[in-house]
């Protein structure tokens, strides 16, 4: 299996997620018997699913990559018992400073801060590898973004499974396949 990675911060954009992965599907089509996506629906509203179908690609199950890590289930009950919540995952919690604080502009309009942040009630953190390092980390973000942090552990299980389960059903279907991933 190859990977082909996309760049993360097209997270912020997701509307310019489908429009990517066609792109990339097209340049390793000829390359490859068959391809799969390492994203959820992320944000796309259903273009995402259309361009694998168009394309006879499948990608991975869910809303986001926090059904993946958390379960579905897990996730449905966290907005509904608080919907104002911000969902940190171990990705986003080290690369907090780059992908959340300057790519919205924090750092450059901080009064910004209530437009984006003021109606969000807790942060929740999906630690998938918890490390010391990352929890500090994780506390910082909350701190920034003026919210309380409940830790959610949640392992790499279910990205794990639904990863091998995506892998094996393209392999029953023949060929090698490749990953446009996030």
């Amino acid at each position: 299996m190859d990977v082909h990675p996309l760049p993360p911060l097209l997270h912020n954009q997701p509307q310019r997620i489908a429009t990517e992965v066609e792109r990339l599907l097209g340049e390793l089509a000829p390359r490859y018997d068959r391809l799969v996506v390492g994203y959820a629906d992320c944000g796309t509203y259903g273009a995402l699913d259309e361009v694998c179908e168009r394309l006879g690609a499948q990608r991975l199950p869910g809303l986001h990559c926090y059904d993946l890590f958390a379960g579905p289930e897990t996730m449905s009950q966290t907005f509904e018992d608080e919907p104002g919540t911000y969902v940190l995952t171990d990705f986003l919690v080290a690369s907090f400073e780059r992908s959340v604080w300057r790519e919205l502009g924090l750092d450059r309009y901080p009064e910004l801060h209530d437009a984006y942040f003021g109606h969000y009630t807790r942060c929740v953190w999906l630690a998938q590898e918890p490390t010391p390092d990352l929890r500090q980390r994780a506390q910082d973000a909350a701190a920034r973004l003026r919210l309380p942090l409940q830790v959610v552990p949640t392992g790499v299980g279910g990205l794990e499974r639904a990863l091998a389960d995506l892998v094996a059903c393209s392999e029953t279907d023949g060929g090698v396949p490749t990953a446009a991933s996030e």
